[in-house]
């Protein structure tokens, strides 16, 4: 991801782009809570299927925000194709691979 991000950094100069991953749900929301950005581009992982706790998060930021996933996960297992999350972004893009961090930043 951090090749990712600096190859995103080039294409984007007129944008700040800055990276933040974590397996702890709360630290994920205290960084959110934080407030310090513009806009969102968030891929809750695993929590995109159960954390509440992050969806609230998201709906309480009055910034753009789109969720991203690597996969399409409307083909995958039937669980992970609910996102509790999605509805408290602005736009969702799935199953554009890594791209999906580049469209999502065109569409901010």
């Amino acid at each position: 991801m951090e090749e990712y991000l600096e190859k995103l950094k080039s294409e984007f100069p007129a944008h700040e782009l800055n990276y933040y991953q974590s397996n702890i749900e709360g630290e994920l929301i205290n960084r959110i809570q934080v407030d310090d950005f513009d806009a969102v581009i968030i891929n809750p992982g695993a929590f995109t299927h159960y954390s509440y706790a992050i969806a609230d998060c998201l709906k309480n930021i009055q910034k753009p925000k789109v969720e991203v996933h690597i996969s399409n996960i409307y083909k995958r297992e039937e669980f992970r194709q609910k996102s509790v999350t999605a509805a408290c972004t602005d736009a969702v893009l799935s199953g554009f691979g890594m791209d999906g961090y580049r469209l999502a930043v065109l569409s901010l």
